[in-house]
């Protein structure tokens, strides 16, 4: 048997251990184990990169922002930031058909914005939200449902540790990453409130009312989130800005959070030790699972299925855009059986590079001659141009023709194919991660096996599951829109992009 016939073998075997309850990441590594011990024909090569995968896998300097991460979300719980951004929003529109429910989105969106996890922001606003809920007469279903999607926006609204995940697979920004991930962030916030609306228009029983509290009481309660906009603020901010970099930044976050835990009597020395262990346990498991997938995707890499798969698309002669659709569709239905870090880890190191190779259209040559040319001429016409040059210099922008060597040099600017190709692939590269992550965050909230639902699910016994799916279809059919849009319309994510760098 080839390499190449092993490696493609081993994708039945991983999905039968999967099934078979072993987890995500053991699965991973024994198979990748195995296989390099099948390819290689001895134990050098397989237990030489057990050595070597395992001290960079924990020894990265890159994957320690994940637990900055994590201890960050758990002081700002304990600094009661959560209670104070779903009352902030409760107080303002609480009273509006639907109020509370869209307050707990507003609420979960400002909590991603310092969190990190899906999982996180999903079982801290449900102890917070789901009890006002209940209060004022939300149906069980639509109360869970709610909480389970708002709790999707912890990975989408930056900071984001599958953003992390993904950007160390495909060696992209980190700091890009999350900047593109803002206004696709806001739009799922956005489409979410619109989906309560409509369900409970649709639903009348569903929701329940409340009584408008005073404009006085309804500032006091938003200046009680002062603490969320300074963490927030301090880290993205500092981010941008060239302070520090991301993982700088999540220890300033961390260290941010637990002074206001500290302030608000919230840390203590029990409540300190239970934030690492929390930490340390879902830190372990994390990069436990990326130990297993950097062995899998290295036994991969040896039997050139990764390539392989990539020139066999190039060479059906399909469009980019259809074999991206497939490839979404593929996680939308894989996000039915499996949780989003174990997809991202397991699929990414196969679709990238098939991504990666096609020509999307998203840079044009002529376009980024056109505006290098436009700013040098703004200034000024540069000293010693003849009219003439000047003059065939604007037809060229005007047609969209590309510049010659000869214009490029009288404009003292250097824009060539290379450097198109080389913004082209970032751009495919961080388009592609932010729609990933968002297929892969529908998969969290997707029937049968969408974790969130389960998380909130157990908070509330009496809910029952069926209903909580039926509830949950509405933010489901808001993501599809959403994954439209961003398909359709690339800029809309890679704007921030293009105004900051």
């Amino acid at each position: 048997m080839s390499a190449l016939e092993i490696g493609i073998w081993s994708f039945p075997v991983l999905m039968g251990l999967i099934f078979l309850r072993v987890p995500i990441g053991l699965s991973m590594f024994l198979v990748g184990l195995g296989g390099l011990v099948m390819v290689t024909g001895d134990t050098v090569v397989a237990f030489g990169r057990l050595k070597n995968e395992t001290y960079s896998t924990f020894s990265s300097y890159s994957l320690s922002i994940i637990p900055m991460f994590f201890l960050m979300g758990q002081f700002a719980t304990l600094g009661g930031m959560s209670t104070a951004l779903f009352k902030a929003a409760e107080g303002f529109i609480g009273h509006r058909k639907g109020g509370v429910a869209m307050a707990a989105i507003g609420a979960c969106a400002g909590f991603g914005a310092i969190c990190g996890s899906s999982l996180a922001t999903a079982a801290t606003m449900g102890r917070v939200a789901l009890p006002e809920l209940k209060n004022y007469g939300y149906a069980s279903g639509f109360s869970t449902a709610t909480l389970a999607a708002g709790g999707t926006l912890g990975i989408l609204i930056p900071p984001s540790v599958v953003l992390v995940i993904y950007a160390i697979l495909t060696e992209q920004n980190i700091a890009k990453l999350f900047l593109a991930a803002f206004i696709p962030g806001l739009l799922a916030a956005i489409g979410y409130i619109i989906a309560i609306s409509v369900y409970v228009r649709l639903f009348p029983e569903s929701a329940g009312t409340r009584e408008p509290i005073p404009w006085r009481e309804r500032f006091s309660l938003l200046f009680a989130v002062w603490p969320v906009l300074m963490v927030f603020g301090l880290v993205v901010g500092g981010i941008y800005a060239g302070w520090f970099t991301p993982t700088e930044g999540a220890a300033v976050g961390a260290l941010g959070t637990g002074l206001i835990a500290l302030a608000n009597g919230g840390l203590t020395r029990r409540t300190l030790t239970d934030s690492f262990m929390i930490t340390a346990r879902s830190t372990a498991m994390i990069f436990f699972i990326v130990l297993g997938a950097g062995f899998y995707n290295g036994f991969l890499a040896l039997t050139q299925v990764p390539q392989e798969l990539a020139n066999f698309v190039v060479a059906q002669g399909l469009s980019p855009w259809m074999v991206l659709a497939l490839i979404l569709v593929f996680y939308l239905l894989l996000g039915c059986l499996m949780d989003s870090l174990s997809m991202i880890l397991l699929t990414i190191p196969i679709f990238y590079p098939v991504i990666s190779s096609m020509d999307f259209g998203l840079v044009s040559l002529p376009a980024m001659q056109a505006d290098a040319a436009m700013e040098v001429l703004r200034a000024g016409v540069p000293e010693g141009m003849g009219a003439e040059m000047l003059a065939s210099i604007k037809d060229a922008i005007a047609t969209g023709a590309e510049l010659t060597r000869d214009q490029m040099k009288e404009l003292g600017i250097r824009v060539t194919q290379g450097i198109a190709n080389r913004l082209e692939t970032e751009y495919v590269a961080i388009w592609f991660g932010i729609l990933t992550l968002i297929v892969v965050e529908v998969g969290l909230i997707t029937p049968p096996v969408g974790m969130n639902l389960f998380v909130i699910n157990a908070m509330d016994p009496k809910s029952r599951m069926v209903d909580t799916y039926k509830a949950v279809m509405f933010f489901v059919g808001s993501d599809l829109i959403r994954v439209i849009i961003l398909v359709l319309f690339p800029v809309i994510t890679l704007l921030p992009l293009m105004l900051l760098y």
